[in-house]
């Protein structure tokens, strides 16, 4: 097997979590956080559509990490989310995490809307 080093550029991967945190780019960040390969910011959550809708065009699918268990994000979110032409993918926090990563460092478009463990 052939291993490879990862690179991402300028953008900031997940480097951990745990009870009530994330650790990007090997900062720790308290809660709920919106991460693109740009930046991030403090999260909303559920109720907080302003931050990702902000992201049509910039990005072609936001993975949104649920905690711990992976559970619907209600119906509203979701619907606005795609009507704004933004993909949504829907997974537990630790997935969503690995994904964003991954995808991030093949230089993709993505997001990550994640709420801790």
């Amino acid at each position: 097997m052939q291993l490879n080093e990862v690179t991402f550029s300028e953008a900031q991967p997940v480097d951990g979590y745990g009870p009530g945190f994330f650790r990007v780019g090997g900062d720790v960040h308290q809660g709920a956080l919106l991460i693109t390969a740009t930046g991030l910011s403090p999260w909303g959550g559920y109720d907080d559509a302003a931050g990702l809708l902000a992201l049509a065009g910039q990005v072609d699918v936001i993975f949104v990490g649920t905690g711990s268990e992976i559970t619907h994000i209600p119906k509203e979110l979701r619907n606005k989310l795609e009507e704004a032409g933004l993909g949504v993918e829907v997974m537990n926090s630790p997935a969503a995490c690995r994904t964003y990563n991954v995808l991030l460092s093949e230089g993709r478009r993505v997001a990550l809307a994640v709420l801790p463990v």
